[in-house]
This record gives C-alpha cells, sequence and structure tokens, in this order.
C-alpha cells in the first residue's frame, strides 16, 4: 500500500510540475492575490477526478474515440492561443501589479471559469492524468487505487503550494517592469504549449 502510495505521489509530480496552462494561470492568480482559493480547488478536484476517471479505464475508452480527440485538441489550442495574446497584451501594458489586478477576473465566477477551460480543454491534461497515470495504476493491481490517491496528494500539494506561494511572492512584484516581465513569460509559455499541442499527432494521445 504505500509503495502504491509513494509512486503515485512520484509520478503524479513529475508531470504536474513541468509549466504548462493550468500552472501558469494559477501562478498568476496567486501573484494577484485573486481568488486564489476557489482557483487551487478547481486545479486539485479536476485532476482527482480526472485520475479517478483514468485508473477506473476511462483512457482506453478515450483513446479509441478519434473524433472525440481531434475536437478536444483544436478547442484546447484556440483557448490556449486566445489566453497567450491575452497576456501578451498585458505584457505591452506599462502597469503596476495592483493595476493589473483591478482587471482581473472581476468575480470567483469568471476566475473558476477560466481555470476549468484552462484544464478540461486542455489535451494535455488528459494525456497526464487520464491516460498516462491510469495505465501505470494498471501494475498495482488492487492497489491501484492507493497509487491514485498518492497522485491525488501530488496534486494536492503541488496546486496549493504555487498557488498560495506565489501570493507571499506578489509584495516583491509590485513594479510594473516586474510584472510587464511576468507577463511576457506567460505569454511565451501558453503559446509554446499551444503550438506543441497542435503539433502533437493524434497517435500520441491514442
Amino acid at each position: 500500500m504505500l509503495t502504491s502510495i509513494v509512486a503515485g505521489t512520484a509520478l503524479g509530480l513529475s508531470l504536474i510540475v513541468a509549466i504548462g496552462a493550468q500552472n501558469t494561470y494559477l501562478l498568476q492568480q496567486g501573484l494577484l492575490r485573486r481568488y486564489v482559493l476557489p482557483v487551487v480547488a478547481v486545479c486539485i478536484l479536476s485532476d482527482v477526478v480526472l485520475i479517478g476517471s483514468g485508473v477506473a479505464g476511462l483512457g482506453a475508452a478515450v483513446a479509441d474515440r478519434p473524433a472525440l480527440l481531434t475536437a478536444a485538441k483544436w478547442g484546447g489550442v484556440a483557448v490556449l492561443v486566445a489566453y497567450g495574446l491575452r497576456a501578451a497584451r498585458n505584457a505591452a501594458r506599462s502597469e503596476s501589479l495592483t493595476a493589473a489586478a483591478g482587471r482581473g477576473a472581476a468575480t470567483p465566477t469568471a476566475a473558476i471559469g477560466t481555470a476549468l477551460a484552462l484544464t478540461w480543454l486542455n489535451p494535455h491534461v488528459y494525456l497526464d492524468t487520464v491516460l498516462l497515470l491510469g495505465a501505470a495504476a494498471t501494475r498495482y493491481g488492487p492497489d491501484r487505487w492507493w497509487f491514485a490517491g498518492g497522485a491525488a496528494i501530488a496534486s494536492l500539494l503541488w496546486f496549493s503550494a504555487l498557488g498560495f506561494g506565489a501570493s507571499r511572492l506578489a509584495g516583491l512584484l509590485v513594479r510594473p517592469t516586474a510584472w510587464r516581465v511576468i507577463n511576457g513569460l506567460i505569454a511565451v509559455t501558453i503559446l509554446v504549449v499551444a503550438a506543441r499541442l497542435a503539433a502533437t499527432p493524434l497517435a500520441v494521445a491514442g
């Protein structure tokens, strides 16, 4: 049991720590100190649902539906490009972190909606959680749910540290120049992720 939990946590962290759209958005919300708790909760709960679905066998079912994979792929590309271009536009503006916070998500619903879109419309999330973690869990037989629990612990630890850790760093990044650099890095990261997703053959997802 303990071996399965540790293995799930280790693999979960190795997949989730890579900077992508979901992590980048959470980092931004943390720096802005805007609705960090609900966004962290959305990221964690989404991962738990996806990991559980993969361990339950959803990965094989999804892989057999190329039309669904195609729709998810290009929907994800569109969402990522839109978000990346918005970050690039923000980088071009000379404003403070406080001013940026004032233009951020006006309500928790808006913040949660963006987090959901960047999570559930990004096929890479399915590759990591449903397919890869789901496949890895099968090696643990009856202990596969302990493995899933370990992966869920990884999500809990990482998203909490990223969101609330960024909030504590916000005071160091109040100057307009610093915030422009951050937005520029966010824009580049998101657009690179979108380009890689667009270039990923569906065979990888299957």
